[in-house]
């Protein structure tokens, strides 16, 4: 876990650092900067996808995920779970609006990437936590401009990421004998497209409830494991 564990404290030592120290971003400026963001986190989403050699079970995935996360209704449940937080613990203080936004859209972009897959499985197997080291270098930068533009909730993403990779972690140490570099890869390709999908919602250009295509990253997993 301590991969998991470092890479959560720097996402909140961060957020919290932008959120009371870097202040009084003008709108234009910050309205820029969430463009400049969602342009990289584009990129990064798209060049990791592009790992994948199995397209068809790409789109399969992503229909089927899509499909369970609609029902479950992912996207809802975290913003819900996001404005109990900002009630619980900041009511009748300023968020700026932006709390429960922040605290979804930190939580998919830090823990349904290619690092954070790849990083949280070879945490587990071998102990090797060198990529989720990297990874909160990356995530410390991002949770700084995401504090200081979109506000406190982003420190708040550290919980589902330290659930999410901590349980990854877990679950790739008890299924060493069943997971391989195919799965490792097609389950990293899909969570790039959802990294993909929360820079598309920066540009502003179409909402995509990126949290409702999170179960997607999971059925390469069980496809190739049953299928081959």
């Amino acid at each position: 876990m301590t991969g998991p564990l470092v890479n959560a404290a720097v996402i909140v030592v961060c957020a919290l650092a932008g959120r009371f120290l870097i202040r009084g971003i003008p709108p234009r400026f910050e309205e820029t900067l969430k463009k400049v963001l969602g342009l990289a986190v584009i990129y990064i989403g798209i060049k990791g996808a592009m790992d994948n050699r199995r397209t068809l079970l790409l789109i399969m995935s992503l229909v089927s995920g899509a499909a369970i996360g609609e029902i479950i209704n992912i996207d809802a449940l975290m913003n819900r779970f996001g404005t109990w937080v900002e009630k619980k613990f900041y009511s009748g203080k300023d968020t700026g609006g932006n709390f429960a936004k922040s605290f979804v859209a930190a939580s998919i972009l830090f823990c349904t990437g290619a690092m954070a897959i790849t990083g949280s499985i070879q945490s587990g197997l071998r102990g090797n936590h060198d990529i989720l080291f990297a990874k909160s270098i990356l995530d410390g930068s991002i949770s700084l401009i995401f504090g200081a533009s979109m506000g406190i909730g982003t420190a708040f993403s550290a919980l589902p990421v330290l659930v999410c990779q901590g349980g990854i972690a877990l679950l790739a140490q008890a299924a060493s004998g069943f997971l391989n570099d195919e799965i490792i890869r097609e389950m990293s390709a899909t969570g790039s497209l959802l990294v993909a999908a929360i820079g598309f919602n920066f540009l502003e250009v179409k909402e995509i409830k990126a949290a409702n295509l999170i179960p997607a990253i999971f059925v390469p997993g069980i496809v190739i494991g049953l299928f081959g």
